[in-house]
């Protein structure tokens, strides 16, 4: 009879979160090539060897950042394909993924880097994970449009476009503070950028009546 794997100790959990967060920052601002184990051991006062015992290769570490993005992003993000209302469906999406985009910064460069270089070593997860959630998603929003509570358009570019624009203020946030002379963006700027994306997107999807077409059908409440 096999025996169970025990459960990490504390101290162990303790120690690879550390390692997880350090190797975090350093690929987000270096890159994998710019990144070496020994750095990432160097500047937690540990040994090669001894961040070794937690991972096998620099690369099993470098995947491990990437899943540990890619799980938090995936468990933020409202499911629209189960959702009932389109419209607030598209809030919680925004919502969620800006969020995500102000909290996980160094995690966000990091997913960056590795989409921006060709997803040399994470396409076959993001195939994996992230391909069946959008076709999920398109196939809501698709069913939605056959029942008349949307707009048909591209619905595969309009979750490009939803993650394009709030991924962007994590990727470009520094860039976007700069501008508006502030050293960080703070709270009423991300409820801002949240009701335009919102106001956008929803106004691309929302029927109007007939009579309505000339008028100002795409307004949409900003407030709710």
């Amino acid at each position: 009879m096999s025996t169970p794997p025990r459960t990490p100790r504390a101290t162990t959990l303790r120690r690879q979160e550390a390692i997880m967060a350090e190797a975090e920052r350093q690929f987000a601002r270096a890159g994998f090539e710019g990144v070496s184990l020994d750095s990432i051991a160097a500047a937690l006062d540990l040994s090669r060897q001894n961040l070794l015992y937690h991972w096998p290769s620099k690369e099993a570490l470098y995947l491990a950042v990437l899943d540990g993005v890619m799980n938090e992003w995936l468990a933020r993000m409202g499911d629209v394909a189960a959702a009932d209302d389109p419209e607030q469906a598209i809030r919680d999406y925004v919502r969620a993924k800006l969020l995500f985009s102000r909290e996980r910064p160094t995690g966000n460069a990091v997913f960056t880097r590795e989409i921006m270089t060709g997803v040399p070593r994470y396409a076959e997860a993001l195939k994996t994970r992230v391909q069946p959630l959008l076709q999920a998603d398109v196939e809501r929003f698709e069913r939605w449009a056959a029942e008349g509570r949307i707009e048909r358009v591209d619905f595969t570019h309009l979750i490009f476009v939803l993650w394009g624009s709030t991924q962007a203020y994590a990727d470009l946030g520094p860039q976007f503070a700069l501008f508006m002379d502030k050293p960080v963006l703070d709270d009423e700027d991300f409820a801002r950028a949240e009701a335009l994306i919102v106001r956008l997107v929803w106004g691309a999807l929302r029927v109007c009546p007939p009579a309505s077409k000339t008028q100002q059908c795409v307004e949409v409440d900003v407030q709710a």
